[in-house]
């Protein structure tokens, strides 16, 4: 149930950030989520949905989600490799020595948006 309280704070990112550059309308927000940061991408863009009707400037935007895939570093051959189909367990060396690279991100990549004139 993490998704409302990460759609609450992407809304309150984007109120102050229409206050300082004086945006009156957000068209979409292009979020890029990782695969493996346990956000479960269909239930978010529903409380997005629900949420946004409580914020003038986001009440017609649109909630886009790229996915970013999860890579893991093993410390041991310093190869990277799909997180999701191979794990902590190296697929090259056999080693757990391993720490996710990317793939548990929440990021605000692009907005669409008009400003006052």
């Amino acid at each position: 149930m993490h998704e409302l309280g990460i759609v609450t704070h992407v809304a309150k990112t984007l109120d102050e950030l229409a206050a300082e550059q004086k945006i009156t309308k957000i068209g979409s927000v292009t979020l890029q989520v990782g695969e493996v940061s346990g956000i479960m991408t269909e239930y978010f863009v529903d409380c997005w949905n629900y949420f946004k009707v409580r914020h003038p400037v986001l009440q017609e935007a649109e909630m886009k989600i790229e996915t970013l895939p999860a890579v893991t570093y093993c410390e041991d051959c310093s190869k990277t490799y799909p997180t999701v189909q191979y794990g902590i367990k190296c697929p090259y060396c056999g080693s757990e020595r391993t720490y996710l690279v990317t793939g548990n991100e929440c990021l605000i990549k692009e907005i669409e948006a008009e400003t006052e004139e």
